[in-house]
């Protein structure tokens, strides 16, 4: 039971992990000098700001460029999931749900004096639809959903693939995840690349913002100006389900 859960995580983590692709050949048009002029445009004041030299890197044998492809798409995608996480603590921290049950026996949803704690009185079924769902969106980002390169090899960093291949053969209707009513067609090419700028730094301060609120909740204190915001949590964040733990 514990290979097929491990299994299943581990294709959930697939897209912060290192796919096997052959190193490319193409121009991947991901290079230092694009890193220096897309931080010259998210923060004018800090800029450039690479300390450990991750941009020089040369992972896998893959080559610089598909490199700093690979680690554009990390951050990108971690600012995106910590987007979520912030709101969602939020959320739940202050008791917001659907009005309906939450499942067709009539479930109500779990509570909690904090959004970590709501996640642990939650049972082990819609977890395990969560990530269920996790892991195909993950899968079908590292698949390019069919029809474009994978990000370590020519496609835009952060750019999600349509579900176009996937309504042609099932035949059933499915939004996109970006743009599903497809208003964007006509922005500029301009305006699209401010919002990539300023969706990186929402996502940076994101990412500051969700590990506040898990360091204030788990050591009082840590974090100054949370301090009687937060409440004490004495579970452990990284241990998402609570009947089994592979650190024990």
């Amino acid at each position: 039971m514990k290979l097929a859960i491990l299994s299943t995580l581990l294709a959930a983590t697939a897209a912060f992990q290192a796919p096997a692709a052959p190193k490319p050949s193409m121009a991947l048009h991901e290079t230092v000098a694009d890193l220096k002029v897309l931080a010259e445009k998210a923060n004018p004041i800090v800029k450039f700001y690479d300390p450990m030299n991750l941009s020089d890197g040369d992972f896998y044998d893959w080559g610089n460029e598909a490199t700093i492809g690979w680690l554009r798409q990390a951050e990108i995608k971690h600012g995106r999931v910590a987007m979520f996480a912030f709101v969602g603590y939020i959320v739940h921290a202050n008791g917001i749900h659907w009005p309906w049950p939450m499942n067709l026996e009539g479930g109500q949803w779990p509570t909690g004096n904090s959004a970590p704690e709501i996640w642990d009185n939650m049972g082990t079924a819609p977890k395990w639809q969560i990530f269920a769902v996790i892991s195909a969106l993950e899968l079908w980002d590292e698949c390019g959903g069919g029809m474009l390169p994978h990000y370590t090899q020519g496609r835009k960093p952060g750019q999600y693939p349509p579900f176009d291949v996937l309504r042609e053969t099932i035949g059933h209707p499915i939004f996109n995840l970006y743009d599903p009513f497809n208003l964007a067609k006509n922005m500029s090419e301009e305006k699209k690349a401010n919002r990539l700028v300023a969706e990186i730094n929402n996502g940076r301060l994101a990412m500051l913002g969700i590990f506040g609120f898990l360091s204030e909740g788990k050591i009082e204190g840590s974090v100054p100006v949370l301090k009687g915001v937060i409440p004490h949590y004495d579970g452990e964040v990284m241990q998402p389900f609570t009947d089994f733990s592979y650190f024990n």
